[in-house]
């Protein structure tokens, strides 16, 4: 055992979209971890070295992975300064640790973020000095980025272990904006109840993200295996952990025959789909076409749309979107395929023509949506849904 590794384990923190708290809990206690507890953007959740690895390059729905340090009353300056002092940077910090600060205030005395984080860093340092018995720290070393946050008084001091978030799985180009997040979209899969059996399908396919992680699922495959995390540079958590974690879930995939098919109107966004499919090495099982999806058909009953229609900032896209949305509508409906759409818009059910089985609030980053599910058992007829 470290001797940063407490006797009961790390206490660690992955945060998320909100909305996704649910299904990231239940994610991390399959993977093993104890203490699972859910709060509002983030799941607290306690394991060793290994599940700090295992977290980061298995999860589907956490944005980062964070460490713990401590939580404490910050009503002042000087008590968030106080209450930083005293937590154990050095168990992690090496002296040539590089230790940049970021965090939030939210509902509390103190307001100001950039006051906040000069007292962090400061305190931060005031510590490793005294440890160090050194006046001036270097910080030319590996990177141990401190986040923060406080509200309602209450500071909670962190280290990111991620770097990167994890919606960055690697596979889209860091120029192309995509309006989906990775972990949205894997996530929509989940609860949409996608696990590689039956058929997928998104006709509104864009850069493909949707397909992509739904391919990621069904094989099983972790979705950071080919990536790097901050915390592989830190001294403190063995290399071996990293090893034997990515070993362990290239051992956990496993093969079959998939039935996904992503398409789109636009031929340049199936390229662009096709290309980010081959990055993420599941291109072989995804069909990639150039199709209308107001023309929506499929002669299979087994299957799950899951999708994101374009929507527009600007009132004639709006327009144009809400038409789009009606005319997919009717012809999903002459299908016996079941439907998760997620949409900002709040008539889109009036647009579908159905009213949805169930609704469920998501955020795709600061953006509020639903995510409307249709059942393939309890559909409504057309036309029920007021307009």
């Amino acid at each position: 055992m470290a001797k940063n590794e407490p006797k009961g384990g790390l206490r660690l923190a992955a945060s998320c979209l909100f909305g996704l708290e649910g299904p990231l809990g239940n994610e991390l206690r399959h993977m093993g971890m104890e203490s699972v507890a859910p709060e509002n953007g983030r799941v607290l959740f306690t394991t060793d070295m290994a599940g700090l690895a295992r977290a980061n390059i298995r999860s589907r729905f956490a944005e980062r992975i964070l460490l713990v340090l401590g939580e404490f009353p910050a009503r002042s300056f000087d008590e968030l300064f106080e209450g930083v002092r005293a937590l154990p940077f050095e168990a992690w910090l090496p002296r040539s640790a590089a230790f940049p600060v970021e965090g939030w205030s939210l509902d509390s005395e103190l307001r100001s973020v950039p006051g906040c984080q000069r007292i962090i860093k400061k305190a931060a340092a005031k510590r490793l000095g005294e440890k160090y018995l050194v006046s001036w720290l270097p910080e030319d070393g590996a990177e141990y980025k401190i986040r923060f946050s406080i509200l309602k008084d209450v500071c909670r001091i962190t280290l990111d272990s991620s770097g990167a978030p994890l919606h960055k799985r690697g596979y889209r180009p860091a120029h192309n904006a995509a309006p989906l997040r990775e972990t949205l979209a894997a996530a929509i899969v989940d609860i949409a109840g996608y696990r590689g059996r039956g058929e997928l399908a998104d006709p509104f396919c864009g850069s493909g993200t949707i397909a992509i992680e739904a391919a990621l699922a069904a094989k099983g495959r972790a979705p950071g295996i080919n990536r790097r995390f901050a915390a592989e540079r830190w001294d403190a958590v063995p290399r071996a952990a990293w090893d034997a974690e990515r070993a362990a879930a290239l051992a956990a995939e496993y093969g079959g025959d998939y039935h996904i098919y992503a398409s789109d109107i636009d031929p340049r966004a199936v390229a662009l789909a096709r290309e980010n499919a081959r990055r993420a090495g599941v291109e072989r099982y995804i069909d990639f076409s150039v199709a209308d999806a107001r023309r929506f058909s499929r002669p299979t009953e087994n299957g799950v749309i899951v999708t994101n229609p374009p929507y527009g900032e600007r009132l004639m896209e709006k327009q144009s979107a809400a038409e789009l949305l009606r005319l997919f509508g009717g012809a999903w409906r002459a299908t016996p395929w079941r439907l998760a759409l997620l949409s900002p818009d709040e008539g889109a059910e009036g647009l579908l023509g159905a009213r949805a089985d169930k609704r469920r609030k998501l955020y795709n980053g600061m953006i509020k949506c639903n995510l409307y599910m249709y059942g393939l058992n309890n559909k409504v007829k057309a036309g029920s849904a007021k307009r």
